[in-house]
Parts: C-alpha cells; structure tokens; sequence
C-alpha cells in the first residue's frame, strides 16, 4: 500500500515536471545572451552601433521591447532570415509580419558598412544565446 502523502505528491510533482518542460521548450520568448560577459572585440563596433541605432525598439543585447521584437529569437536565426534580410530592414524599413509591433522604419544615417557589423554584432548575440 502506498502511503497517503506520496499519493498526492506523485501527481504534484508530475504537474510540475510537465510545466516546467513546457517552459523551457516554450520559443516565444528571448533567449538570454549566455554567460554576459564581455563582448569580444571584434563585435563591439556592432555593439556600439546597435546601441545608437537600433537598441530602442529591439532592446538591450536585442532582447525586444514594448516597441520591437527580439533579434535574438530564432525566428531570425540566419536559415530563416539571412544577413541580407537586416541590410533590407534598415534600408526600405520592413512591414510587420511576425509580431504585431507595426511595421519598421527605414533607418536614416546608417551605412550597409554599419548594418554589415551591427548583424555580426546580433549574430555573436545569437550563438551566445544557442541560435545558429
């Protein structure tokens, strides 16, 4: 016979291994940049422009925000948006068809150069999080 208490945990606990396996499956949310260390050097041009132009709506370390989705998402991991996708976002601005933040501007002031460093920027970001 099995005891009252292990009864009623057996369940609780089952409950509670399948939520947090769904949670942790769960894609739409960001995945957080690992470790949080420095940026290699390397990639702290990109770092710094995507600072100045692009953080605002898209957040720090590409997270998201209130007025943009993350970057570092799978949903632009490089098989399904290439680095040419983000060179024609911020040239012609892009119309919402993902999430529902409305569409993108194009971005005044910032060179393909800028865009080029800004995406091996997101890209480090990316890989850091488990996004290839």
């Amino acid at each position: 016979m099995i005891p009252a208490w292990r009864s009623t945990s057996l369940p609780a606990l089952a409950f509670a291994i399948a939520l947090a396996a769904v949670a942790a499956c769960d894609s739409s949310q960001p995945k957080p940049a690992v470790g949080g260390g420095a940026v290699p050097a390397e990639f702290q041009a990109g770092e710094a422009k995507f600072n100045a132009h692009c953080a605002a709506c898209h957040g720090p370390q590409a997270t998201g925000t209130q007025q943009g989705p993350p970057l570092v998402h799978k949903i632009y991991e490089p098989n399904h948006h290439g680095d040419a996708a983000f060179l024609r976002a911020a040239e012609f601005g892009v119309r919402a068809h993902h999430w529902e933040f409305g569409n993108m501007p194009k971005i005044e002031g910032v060179s393909s150069g800028d865009v080029e460093q800004i995406t091996h920027y997101v890209r480090w970001l990316q890989r850091q999080a488990g996004i290839s």
